[in-house]
């Protein structure tokens, strides 16, 4: 498989992954090319891998836990946007009023990146292990957490609900 081919059966795809674990459109997409340049810079060796996407894959996940270790990002703003020439995304709107997406994003990073793999991407806890570097039972016990701190939000939602 040709680079440009990887590009056209995949990209759109890793940009709905970025954006599925950071929660922004702007950064999905800054993900999904930082991932496309890497595995460019290397595409033979990515080309020859057993799951060329699984490789790619990885690449994004990492470069998103490394953003959210850093402090401070290297992009800044030039200029303010006028919002009159932004158009807005309807998916982003719906995704961001979803009460389990607020509940997602209240999630560490590795949390939110293990629940996305797991359940968005339905991958297998060996495959999540692979991509984020870790035994399949931290995946599990990170899945745990994950969902008992999603439990806890919900409930605590209800009650919120019950008292207005």
């Amino acid at each position: 498989m040709e680079f440009e081919e990887y590009v056209s059966a995949r990209g759109q795809e890793l940009v709905r992954l970025g954006f599925t674990v950071s929660g922004d459109y702007q950064r999905a997409e800054d993900l999904a090319q930082i991932a496309l340049m890497q595995a460019f810079r290397k595409w033979r060796k990515v080309r020859s891998a057993d799951d060329p996407h699984h490789y790619v894959r990885r690449i994004l996940v990492n470069e998103y836990l490394s953003m959210t270790r850093r402090r401070s990002f290297s992009e800044a703003p030039t200029a303010d946007l006028d919002p009159r020439q932004t158009v807005p995304d309807h998916a982003a709107g719906i995704a961001n009023s979803d009460g389990l997406w607020q509940a997602l994003a209240k999630l560490s990073a590795r949390e939110r990146v293990v629940l996305v793999l797991r359940y968005y991407q339905d991958l297998d806890d060996q495959t999540i292990a692979d991509v984020l570097g870790i035994k399949p039972s931290s995946v599990r016990a990170t899945a745990s957490r994950a969902l008992a701190a999603l439990r806890k939000t919900q409930d605590s939602h209800r009650v919120d609900e019950r008292l207005k």
